[in-house]
């Protein structure tokens, strides 16, 4: 059974990304007793969005289970200082060196700790996903962005900087589309759910609500499958550079993307065969969790004991929590 590491408490958990919050509150067993989806607010607003966003969730509760929540997790894209609770950088949803876990923490009166979100996302599948029991596994979470958390002898590969895995902001294609970076022809800026969308509108001149419609326009229209297989060989040489400098036991596909299940691990899987030279292709999987891997991550380090003792929270990149002593409304 998935369990938190309080077995008495609940938490209050959000997988922030670049369009929308997904958020809510599980209990001591995982089990979901509330669940928001809002809109993303972008630069310093998204502090009032996420407290907001749990004050309407606690508001749904009954008054036992809002005395059982004891923490806050939140699962955040780009670039995190865990240690200071700071967004240092999240091109997509426009912050730079905004504080985060204190205000929240102030406000909500509960300790909160800071993940990055695809860390968060790896953290739910090593613990009971499909990267459970694989052999230093790379997890790629494509969404809006795309990034990856790997591991090398169990442990997680965290870098200088603690943000090791920005495989979106490699250059697959120079001199291709621009990025949110700044750069031309990143990862990111060809085979995300949102570069995905973007590719198609301009290419058809028809609007589609997201990446979901492309894949339902997949064998029927030929803009649509011009589209998915440029992303689909994107994503397969992107892969191959992280295969190159790591030989994972297995790749996990995780993030919106991913749901559209063999439609994209079929072709890409071809691709990196046709493509490998000098490398082995490891097995492609699919993420358990699915699209809701941020906010189990997220839930997992709010509840973990402590940063530096606790092995869940060292896969995640998590901080020790800010902390407040009381609930100010909620």
């Amino acid at each position: 059974m998935q369990t938190l590491a309080d077995p008495s408490g609940a938490v209050l958990a959000f997988d922030v990304g670049g369009t929308t919050i997904k958020a809510e509150v599980l209990g001591p067993d995982l089990q979901t007793w509330a669940r928001a989806s809002v809109p993303t607010p972008h630069g310093p607003a998204l502090a009032d969005g996420v407290v907001d966003t749990a004050r309407a969730l606690l508001d749904g509760l009954t008054s036992e289970q809002r005395d059982a929540v004891r923490s806050v997790g939140l699962a955040l894209p780009g670039i995190v200082d865990t240690a200071r609770g700071v967004s240092i950088f999240a091109a997509n949803l426009d912050l730079r060196d905004v504080a985060l876990a204190e205000p929240i923490a102030a406000r909500l009166g509960l300790p909160v700790r800071l993940g990055h979100d695809v860390a968060c996302a790896a953290a739910a599948e090593r613990h009971s996903g499909a990267a459970a029991g694989v052999t230093d596994p790379v997890v790629v979470v494509i969404g809006t962005g795309i990034a990856a958390v790997s591991y090398v002898h169990g442990r997680r590969v965290a870098g200088v900087t603690g943000q090791a895995g920005e495989l979106g902001h490699v250059v697959v294609r120079p001199g291709g589309p621009r990025c949110g970076c700044g750069a031309r022809g990143c990862l990111e800026a060809v085979a995300s759910a949102s570069s995905i969308a973007r590719a198609y509108r301009s290419a058809s001149g028809n609007d589609v609500a997201g990446a979901a419609d492309v894949v339902a326009r997949l064998g029927q229209d030929a803009v649509a499958d011009a589209v998915w297989a440029e992303a689909t060989t994107a994503l397969a040489d992107g892969l191959l550079i992280a295969t190159a400098l790591l030989a994972p036991g297995a790749i996990v596909l995780g993030g919106g993307l991913a749901e559209a299940g063999a439609s994209l691990v079929d072709p890409v899987a071809a691709s990196m065969r046709e493509r490998a030279t000098a490398v082995t292709v490891p097995p492609l999987l699919t993420a358990a969790h699915g699209s809701r891997a941020g906010v189990v991550g997220a839930a997992l380090i709010a509840s973990a004991p402590s940063a530096e003792c606790d092995e869940l929270a060292r896969h995640a990149g998590v901080s020790p929590p800010a902390r407040h002593t009381h609930r100010d409304g909620g």
